[in-house]
């Protein structure tokens, strides 16, 4: 005989995975809507605030270089500007940004709202093919950022979701 409060344990917990998920999914589906794009104009703003930590999870993909040697920058920002920049996350001699590897990083920068920008810069000659970023924010859903195509060399690359968002 099955225990009648079992059972509502389970559907209960059932809902909260499903639900879970289906932010998580929502918030990768507006992130990727296109496809990352050379941003020229883009500088990089000394933040003096570094109040929240991040965890940002790279994902290589399997197409890409098997290894690279190319030093790989970071930021993301939110619409009001805050910016978070990681000036070089490579590191050859750990095997960072090996193909179909994931990588994760710990930053501190200022507290952001929603996550809607993100650039990466590529300098070297290896070449170096990300199949996302995922950037884990405090009070806020992971932000997906599709890329699976190679990075081009000395340029800031990526999206630019910010005029999506209010203020």
């Amino acid at each position: 005989m099955v225990n009648a409060k079992a059972i509502s344990l389970l559907c209960f917990a059932v809902f909260f995975v499903s639900i879970h998920q289906c932010q998580a999914v929502e918030e990768s589906v507006i992130l990727s809507s296109s496809k990352p794009r050379e941003y020229g104009s883009f500088k990089i703003q000394e933040a003096a605030d570094y109040h929240c930590s991040y965890t940002v999870a790279i994902k290589t993909s399997c197409s890409s270089t098997r290894i690279t040697r190319d030093q790989i920058s970071l930021s993301f920002s939110d619409a009001r500007g805050n910016q978070v920049y990681a000036p070089r996350l490579d590191d050859p001699k750990s095997r960072t940004f090996e193909r179909c590897s994931t990588d994760t990083f710990h930053l501190s920068g200022p507290c952001t709202d929603r996550i809607c920008q993100l650039y990466l810069y590529r300098a070297g000659s290896d070449g170096w093919k990300p199949e996302n970023v995922k950037i884990f924010a405090p009070n806020s859903r992971i932000s997906t950022f599709n890329f699976n195509v190679f990075v081009p060399y000395g340029v800031w690359y990526g999206f630019n979701y910010c005029n999506r968002y209010e203020i």
